[in-house]
Formats: C-alpha cells, structure tokens, sequence
C-alpha cells in the first residue's frame, strides 16, 4: 500500500523542502527520499528536480500530485464511512462556498447543522465560485456551494435556492424608477474573474448593450459595498449582501422598470462524497430549507 508514500509526495510537493516535510510528518529526512524514491521506481519517471536550495516538481509529478490528493482523500474518507456506519453523523464535514454564499447565507446552515450533529466537526472553505469547483473536483472540499456555473462533467450539480440581485447606488444618485438608457456611461464595480456574480454582470450589460464608462475589480463584497457607498460606482450584488445597508439607508436599490435579476445557487460535489454521511445530512438540510 503506497499511502504514506503519497502522503509523504504530497507535503513534499507543498513544501519543497525535505526537512520541513520531515518535520511536518514527524518522520526522518531518510524516510522521505525513500517514499520518493519508491515512488519514482513504481511509476518508472522522476517526480522532483533536486538541488541544494529547493525541491521543484516535474511534469509527471504534477500529474501524480492531483492524482495522489484525490487518493488519500478517498482513503481518508472510506476510514470515515467504516467509522460512522456504527456511530451517528461525526468526523469532518469540510464545506466550499463561493462569497456570497459563504458570507451570508451558510452561517444559518451551519448553525442549524452543529444544533442537530453536535459531534460533526465543520470546516469552511471561502472562494469564487471557479476556485470552488476546482476544489471540489481536487477533493479539498466535501461539497460546494457555488453561484455561478460550472461544466465540469466529473462533477454532480444541483441547485438548492432562487437569488435576486439588484443594482445598488450611493444614496441620492437616482431617484424613482429608471430605463437601462440612464445607466449608460457609468463606473461600475465588480468582482473578479471567476466569481458568479462578476459573470452574471458581464451578462447582464452585454444583454443589455450597456456602455461602461469604467470597471472597477474588487476581490470582496464588503470592499465593493464600501466604494459604492463612497460614490465611485454602481454595482450589482445579491440581496443578502446588501439588505443591512439598504435597510440603514447607506446604500440605495437602483429599480428599473418591469426589470429584475435572478440566478440560481447550487451545490456541487464528486459522485464519490454523495455515501458520506455527513454530506448528505447537510444535502438534506438546504434542500428541506
């Protein structure tokens, strides 16, 4: 069984250190350089370039990094299974949710997940949704939570709720209800590429053959809210991102005629999480919710 080969690859391969690898897995520098060498014999190519400074990967080795991190998670996950089939939802449940997800609708879950399994153990992962995918697919998440797309045919996705967007402004800047003409040749403020809400941006002015005047790339809806509330932009970000401003009366709703935005949120997981215990304990609770 090469599973502390891999284990050991693997550190190696974040590391780029044989020491510090050593040390994180409480084994000698020796044992190191023999699960690598072992390796590089059973899979007949070299894995790492060495030299007196620094480790770094080959080709083949990337290849059995992504390979080796799926491996060891499914090994780790089977020891889990086998522990809980005689014990109730516990272990580790580790979550990726993409931002606005993650910072304003899962803490209700989880909340409501650790009241009814107070053994499960949550961790949460925060990234736009193109990182969330690649997470889940490199098994470094349990499940996503994303709301963008994604065509990832390795993957399962289902969606679980409806969410509104709306255009927000600093206070004053419009008044009354407005056309899409009045919003041409304005500043607008994003996220980056790769977040869902970026994208269904991007949607929404070339639909609407909109002009900008300027984009402006903040990595953070807090970020972006602050800069609107300032008076740099228009944005457009999801009502639960922006309900506690809008309710104080910092930032202003932007209301076109017969006009709204929807999208779709959704949770996105490998076809080999869906026995986890835990996972489907915590599919069961945002679909009943």
């Amino acid at each position: 069984m090469y599973y502390d080969a891999l284990k050991t690859f693997v550190t190696l391969a974040e590391l780029k250190n044989f020491t510090k690898a050593a040390e994180v897995l409480h084994i000698s520098q020796p044992s190191v350089s023999l699960h690598i060498k072992n390796l590089e014999k059973e899979f007949h190519t070299e894995l790492f370039l060495r030299s007196p400074k620094h480790v770094q990967i080959t080709p083949t080795g990337e290849i059995l990094y992504n390979r080796a991190k799926q491996i060891i998670s499914i090994y780790e996950q089977t020891k889990e299974e086998i522990l809980e089939h005689h014990h109730s939802v516990q272990g580790e449940l580790v979550i990726g949710a993409s931002f606005t997800i993650g910072e304003y609708i899962l803490p209700s879950f989880l909340f409501k997940l650790q009241k009814e399994f107070p053994l499960l153990k949550l961790k949460v992962i925060i990234g736009n949704t193109e990182e969330i995918v690649q997470n889940v697919r490199l098994f470094q998440v349990d499940i996503g939570l994303i709301e963008g797309q994604t065509n990832d045919k390795e993957l399962s996705i289902h969606p679980f709720m409806q969410d509104e967007l709306f255009i927000i402004s600093a206070p004053g800047h419009f008044r009354g209800d407005i056309t899409f003409d009045d919003l041409q040749n304005h500043t607008w403020i994003t996220r980056e590429e790769g977040s869902g809400t970026r994208e269904y941006l991007n949607h929404v002015i070339r639909s609407n053959g909109l002009k900008v005047k300027s984009l402006l790339t903040i990595s953070s809806n807090q970020g972006i809210k602050e800069s609107v509330i300032q008076g740099v932009g228009l944005s457009l970000l999801s009502h639960s991102a922006i309900e506690r401003e809008v309710q104080y009366g910092e930032l202003s709703l932007v209301r076109l005629k017969n006009q709204s935005f929807t999208r779709t949120f959704s949770y996105v997981f490998s076809p080999v999480m869906k026995s986890k215990r835990s996972v489907e304990a915590f599919i069961h609770l945002i679909r009943s919710e």
